[in-house]
């Protein structure tokens, strides 16, 4: 789809915290429709600023941000939430809900004043479950699943919402192995088959290489590298950027394996 114009895309977007500290100095990022994209970078080089500014909740200093081609501040909440799904790292509701209950709240912005769900939200939940294999559990209470079972309900609550970008914050960060496996395959899944535009904050050089179309590596709030994961995985790159010694291990994938050693 990389001919496709851009449905998400952010322009020399700068952004600084009251304190002072400049978090992001003139950002480019487009994010398509079918594609994968994750964001890289060590601890404070901007990757969580840049998300919050894309979701709305951060104002930059100074760029533009377009949402299917229209000013990303012109959206009123419920319009964003039509057209862009968020999966936070983590949730607890406050109450004790179903599965099927939470993801029911993912069609809020396409119910009416009263909030009632209708048929057409209980075939699109279904239809959601479907595709991410929730149906299995979807009658049991949110707060008795794992950690992998309840990131992946957050996955398809944001599906629910039928939109046309997701945008998602370390969501393996606290997942065992198998289920950051399935959590990566479900995103290009949703990409690829559902032809979503989906970009993931991550600090798993790895797993984004595999799996992501496109990689977008952030170092003191700059892009230092951007493009296919075979050309942004190159040792001098992430050496640079991290700090460490890199070693690239081929290990029979569509990428080298990135092995971190020592501080440079």
């Amino acid at each position: 789809m990389s001919g496709c114009a851009p449905i998400l895309q952010a322009a020399s977007l700068r952004f600084r915290y009251p304190a002072g500290r400049q978090a992001l100095a003139g950002v480019d990022l487009d994010a398509r429709r079918g594609e994968l994209v994750c964001i890289l970078g060590p601890n404070g080089s901007g990757k969580t600023t840049l998300l919050r500014c894309l979701l709305g909740l951060l104002r930059p200093s100074a760029g533009t941000i377009t949402l299917d081609g229209q000013d990303l501040r012109r959206y009123t909440a419920a319009a964003l939430a039509r057209v862009a799904g968020y999966v936070p790292q983590s949730v607890q509701p406050a109450a004790s809900f179903t599965v099927r209950e939470i993801l029911m709240t993912g069609r809020s912005p396409h119910m009416g004043y009263l909030g009632l769900p209708g048929d057409l939200d209980r075939r699109v939940v279904d239809a959601a479950m479907a595709m991410t294999g929730v149906e299995a559990f979807a009658d049991r209470d949110f707060d008795a699943l794992s950690g992998g079972e309840r990131q992946t309900v957050m996955v398809t609550r944001a599906l629910a919402q039928q939109p046309r970008v997701m945008l998602l914050d370390e969501p393996t960060s606290s997942l065992d192995v198998k289920h950051q496996l399935d959590i990566y395959r479900l995103m290009a899944k949703l990409a690829h088959d559902w032809e979503m535009a989906v970009v993931c904050v991550s600090h798993d050089v790895n797993l984004a290489a595999r799996f992501a179309d496109r990689l977008v590596l952030l170092k003191d709030g700059l892009v230092a590298a951007a493009g296919a994961p075979g050309d942004v995985v190159a040792g001098a790159i992430l050496q640079d950027v991290y700090g460490v010694t890199i070693r690239l291990v081929d290990v029979g994938l569509n990428v080298p394996m990135v092995i971190a050693d020592v501080p440079c």
